[in-house]
């Protein structure tokens, strides 16, 4: 039998920089998760946002024709940003910005490399005490990108055997 809680959101947010190198932060689960007490989350929806500081659009150079950000959600720590297909991939998301007018200006956007909404069906179990918030931001940016996520969760009771067998597969390499 599967006990659920009211769903709840949790919230964060991480500086990219605009500078192309790889940046991290960890997301606190140890109020949710507790894998020999039987205690998971089930993340059902992720919503992103990539702004400046103050949560409004981040213009192009115009220096720059382009720029990229990127994000990614894990159950492990990394040292720079990995594939989709890699097993601690929670989410990730990739927007390409496009210049087109040779001043700083808003770009055009596209996420056709890598949809940002992620949704599941039956939502995404996490058993680990702790995630990561990673990505990096490309130089054509005019200030530093922000990536912000919204996770809509449940609480969830699973067997012991379950739920450990669950962390340890979202644990090490």
């Amino acid at each position: 039998m599967v006990r659920k809680s009211d769903s709840f959101f949790i919230r964060q947010t991480l500086n990219l920089d605009n500078a192309g190198t790889f940046q991290q932060t960890p997301l606190d689960l140890g109020a949710y998760v507790d894998a020999l007490g039987k205690s998971v989350l089930r993340v059902h929806n992720i919503a992103v946002t990539f702004s400046d500081s103050g949560g409004t659009a981040v213009q192009v150079t115009a220096s720059a024709d382009s720029a990229a950000a990127q994000f990614q959600l894990t159950t492990q720590s990394q040292g720079d940003t990995v594939l989709s297909s890699n097993r601690s991939i929670i989410a990730s998301g990739i927007v390409y910005a496009v210049n087109t007018f040779g001043t700083d200006e808003f770009p055009q956007l596209s996420h056709d490399m890598d949809v940002l909404p992620q949704m599941w069906t039956n939502g995404y179990l996490v058993a680990v005490d702790t995630i990561y918030l990673g990505g990096e931001a490309s130089l054509g940016w005019a200030e530093d990108v922000y990536a912000s996520i919204t996770l809509e969760c449940t609480v969830e009771t699973m067997s012991e055997a379950s739920a450990m067998a669950l962390a340890l597969s979202q644990q090490g390499a």
